[in-house]
């Protein structure tokens, strides 16, 4: 199984990420084919209240990385893509990887 994470960066306005996010990329997203299962997270302070390292995260997981490649260059996976820049204003970091175990 293949895991795409996608970290989110603090956005300038967290209500203008939420809004954008929930509203309108979300719905983008959900028209890719072929993922398997989606987790999403929005991070709290850590002990003491510390600002997390990032602000949310996505986890975007695939049978296979064929189908992660399929559907990542698909016109549905490249609208998501494409989209990123227009709310995640704290910028974005995306990983890949095989799950173990």
């Amino acid at each position: 199984m293949m895991k795409v994470t996608v970290l989110y960066g603090h956005p300038a306005s967290p209500e203008a990420f939420e809004q954008y996010y929930s509203g309108t990329h979300l719905p983008i997203a959900a028209k890719m084919k072929g993922v398997a299962r989606i987790e999403l997270t929005k991070f709290t302070a850590g002990p003491g209240g510390t600002k997390p390292a990032f602000y949310r995260m996505a986890e975007l997981y695939f049978a296979t990385q064929a189908q992660m490649e399929q559907t990542l260059g698909s016109p549905e996976g490249q609208a998501a893509v494409a989209d990123l820049p227009r709310f995640a204003t704290g910028g974005v970091t995306m990983v890949i990887g095989s799950i173990e175990g």
